[in-house]
C-alpha cells in the first residue's frame, strides 16, 4: 500500500502547505493529496487558499505526485478551465499529477449564484464535464455542445505527454458505478469494503482506489481529540449534510450536535504509531490500494517524526 500525506487547504496557508509537503517527504511519504476549497468548513479552520497556485508552487518544492480530492469541475469552474489548469499541473510536475473530481458540495459551489442540482443532476454534469476534459487534452480544437456545457473553438497548447489520470470521488452506489465507469481510478475517505468492491466489480477492475483519513497529533489521546473538536468539528455532521449546507456558518451550526468525545471516531487522535496502524489496516483490509493521512493541528511535524521513526518502517 501506498501511504501519502494529505494537504489540508481549509486550515493552512499557502507557505504552511508547502512546508508540510516538505517535511512529508523528507519524513518517507510517496504522495501528497491536496483538497480543493472556496470556503473553509468551518471558520475555525481559517483559510482556503486557491489549490492551483498551490498546486504550482509545490512542483518547486517537492518531487511527491499530487492528486487533487477532490476538485469539483461543474458549477464554480467551468471543465475547460479545469481541463488547462490540470494539464499544466501535470506538466509542471512532469507527469505526477492526477486530477480527482467529484460532484461537489454546496459550501464551495453555490458561490456565483447557481441552483445547487440535485444528486442526479450533479453526476450527470460530472461525466459530461470529464468528457470536455478529455476532449481538450487531446490537444485539438474542440467544439463541444452538451447538456450543461458549451465550448466554442478551443485548444490547449501546453499539455503533458500523457492525459492526466481522472481518478472519481464516489459515496452512494450511483456515483460510485460512475467512477468505475468513467475514472481511471476511484476516490473515498471510508474504509468500507463494499464501496471498494463495488467499485471494482462495477467495471472498475484493478484500477488504483485512494482514501484517506484525519489525525490530531498530539502529547496525548486527549489533547488530540481537543484539536480535532476545535478545527473540524464538522467531520462528526452525518449524512448528506455536508453536500447541501452552503456556508461555514451553516456548518458550525450542525456541529453542535457533535461532542468532543466523537472525534475519537473519526479521528485518530494523540502520538500511538499503533492506532495510525490500525486505521491504515481498516484501509488495506477494504482494499485500497493507497491511503493518505492529514493532520490537524499545529504539530504536523510530530506527526512526520512518528511516520518516518515508526510507522513507515513498520509498514515495509
Amino acid at each position: 500500500m501506498k501511504i501519502g500525506y494529505f494537504l489540508s487547504s481549509e486550515e493552512f496557508t499557502p507557505a504552511e502547505l508547502l512546508e508540510q509537503a516538505r517535511g512529508a517527504e523528507r519524513a518517507g511519504f510517496e504522495a501528497l493529496w491536496i483538497s480543493d476549497h472556496y470556503h473553509p468548513w468551518v471558520d475555525a479552520q481559517g483559510q482556503s487558499p486557491f489549490v492551483w497556485s498551490t498546486i504550482g508552487a509545490l512542483s518547486q518544492v517537492c518531487s511527491l505526485p499530487v492528486t487533487t480530492a477532490v476538485t469539483c469541475p461543474t458549477v464554480r469552474i467551468h471543465p475547460a478551465v479545469l481541463a488547462q489548469a490540470a494539464a499544466t499541473s501535470a506538466v509542471l510536475h512532469s507527469g505526477r499529477f492526477v486530477l480527482g473530481v467529484g460532484s461537489g458540495e454546496a459550501l464551495n459551489e453555490h458561490i456565483l449564484g447557481d441552483a445547487w442540482p440535485q444528486t442526479d443532476v450533479r453526476l450527470e454534469m460530472l461525466e459530461e464535464a470529464v468528457e470536455v476534459m478529455r476532449e481538450l487534452w487531446r490537444g485539438e480544437f474542440v467544439n463541444h455542445h452538451g447538456k450543461h456545457y458549451t465550448v466554442e473553438h478551443a485548444r490547449i497548447y501546453t499539455l503533458p505527454d500523457a492525459p492526466p489520470p481522472v481518478y472519481v470521488s464516489g459515496f452512494g452506489p450511483k456515483a460510485i458505478d460512475l467512477a468505475a465507469r468513467i475514472g481511471d481510478g476511484y476516490v473515498s475517505v471510508m474504509p468500507d469494503a463494499d464501496m471498494v468492491r463495488r467499485f471494482r466489480e462495477s467495471g472498475g477492475g484493478d484500477k488504483p482506489c485512494q482514501a484517506g483519513f484525519k489525525a490530531a497529533y498530539a502529547d496525548s489521546e486527549e489533547e488530540g481529540a481537543r484539536l480535532a473538536y476545535e478545527k473540524w468539528p464538522n467531520a462528526g455532521v452525518p449524512g448528506e449534510l455536508s453536500q447541501v449546507l452552503p456556508s461555514p456558518r451553516h456548518f458550525e451550526q450542525a456541529a453542535q450536535l457533535v461532542k468532543p468525545e466523537m472525534m475519537k471516531k473519526s479521528f485518530v487522535c494523540g502520538n500511538s504509531a499503533d492506532a495510525h496502524l490500525e486505521m491504515i489496516d481498516q484501509y488495506a483490509k477494504a482494499g485500497f490500494d493507497e491511503v493518505y493521512v492529514a493532520n490537524t493541528g499545529p504539530h504536523s511535524q510530530g506527526l512526520f517524526d512518528l511516520y518516518q521513526r515508526e510507522v513507515l518502517p513498520r509498514l515495509r
